[in-house]
């Protein structure tokens, strides 16, 4: 570590891996709703509530990572010391207090309606707060040395999509189609846009600190990023328009513009690893490499191929709204962020805890469960998305009738999930006893 200021992503760090905990736990407990028949937590933790807390959560956990990863990052990029701990700290127990607040909310029936964007409008509030407090001291940061990196660039575009995009879900609007037409410029344009972004910014700065290869091999992959978030990830945003009432052209724009986002990063990390091979390079944290490597697969798979499977519109008037839109959601968000947030971990806190040679025995028992449980996953949802899709869409079974052919594939997601849980549960204990390995062979 080469700057004390980097030591303010420890404590973003600890709390995104406890809500991740709390998150994965939740989401076993919406599971339970869909393979067992009988809900012993039906007038206590309804569906939806437990839906909107696994989901809420998601998001909360991996901005906590963003931002612990981001303050770890922009130190050593910038060359200069964080413009201010201070106010770093202040926007964690903010973000902290305004987390805990949205949850106990949903829990006594506190909620805005809207999915994914339940939280009441004061809470939004606090969220941009937050978002714009983060921004400044990231780009005092960065403007106190006059040279710009190309990673840094990208990073303070990213933050500022993070924190204007959200505008657009913060208001009620009296007409449906209107309301959810602004409503994907939030979940899809702040998940697929700005998040991405901060994720090329952070993935760039890893792969270049694990394989020390030239930035300029990084650096070109994230000016093609920049350049498919501006031109398809925003056009891409059609595919979620085909049937709330918007114009025909959204078909064709949606149906081409929607599976390039996940390449560069796809590139970025390969052409990396063919720079590291040829120069012979020495990789010593091989968990990081494992993960980020790990990640952007399952990225360009999740989210490349199975968002494109059922993006085209012949084929999503079939799927919309089914299991398979769930196990889409599952695989691409697992390998763009999860896996993302962990490899950060795994590189940043050994260097937080001044760990030479950490032992990476659990890291990797942590990375081989979750993967291998959640590619599980996805394809029981996948399979039950297929079964409903059959039964309810083609043959026009009613709801309810449809979910009954589909419960063996909900036992095979329940008990995949509870292993995938103990993964996390391990990640979790390998996190709080992280220590310095005792040979340099793990």
């Amino acid at each position: 570590m080469k700057y004390q200021t980097q030591k303010v992503a420890y404590p973003y760090f600890i709390l995104a891996t406890l809500l991740f905990g709390l998150q994965v736990i939740f989401g076993l407990i919406t599971g339970a709703k869909y393979a067992w028949n009988v809900d012993p937590l039906m007038h206590i933790l309804p569906f939806n509530v437990s839906r909107e807390i696994h989901i809420n959560l998601l998001v909360v956990w991996l901005l906590f990572g963003f931002m612990g990863g981001t303050y770890y990052m922009i130190p050593e990029e910038s060359d200069t010391e964080l413009y201010s701990p201070t106010l770093a700290y202040v926007q964690f127990w903010l973000f902290a207090i305004i987390g805990v607040t949205a949850i106990v909310g949903y829990l006594l029936g506190w909620s805005w309606g809207m999915p994914f964007t339940e939280q009441p409008f004061i809470i939004k509030v606090g969220i941009v707060i937050v978002a714009l407090m983060f921004l400044y001291n990231i780009l005092m940061t960065v403007l106190k040395n006059k040279k710009w990196t190309t990673i840094e660039g990208v990073l303070v575009a990213g933050l500022t999509a993070l924190a204007v995009m959200f505008l657009f879900g913060m208001f009620f609007m009296k007409n449906l189609s209107t309301q959810y037409f602004f409503w994907w410029w939030v979940i899809h344009l702040w998940v697929e846009g700005a998040w991405e972004l901060i994720a090329a910014a952070l993935m760039a700065f890893v792969m270049m600190k694990l394989t020390n290869v030239d930035r300029t091999v990084v650096e070109k992959w994230l000016y093609i990023e920049v350049g498919l978030v501006l031109f398809t990830g925003i056009t891409g945003t059609g595919h979620h328009y085909y049937w709330i009432g918007t114009p025909a052209y959204w078909l064709w724009f949606g149906a081409i513009f929607s599976a390039f986002e996940p390449l560069p990063i796809l590139f970025m990390v390969f052409d990396t690893l063919r720079m590291a091979r040829e120069k012979h390079l020495q990789i010593t944290n091989r968990l990081a490499m494992y993960w980020a490597v790990g990640g952007t697969i399952m990225h360009f798979f999740g989210a490349g191929v199975w968002g494109f499977a059922q993006t085209l519109p012949q084929i999503n008037k079939w799927t919309h709204g089914t299991q398979i839109t769930a196990a889409h959601g599952h695989f691409a968000f697992f390998g763009a962020y999860v896996m993302l947030i962990l490899t950060l971990v795994y590189f940043m806190m050994p260097q937080i805890k001044g760990l030479k040679n950490y032992n990476q025995t659990k890291g990797f028992v942590t990375f081989y469960t979750t993967v291998f449980f959640m590619l599980m996953m996805v394809l029981a949802l996948t399979a039950a998305g297929i079964v409903q899709v059959y039964f309810q869409r083609i043959l026009g079974f009613d709801y309810l009738t449809a979910q009954s052919y589909m419960h063996l594939w909900y036992g095979v997601f329940f008990v995949s999930g509870l292993c995938f849980v103990s993964g996390v549960f391990l990640y979790i204990y390998d996190f709080f006893t992280l220590k310095e390995a005792r040979s340099a062979i793990n």
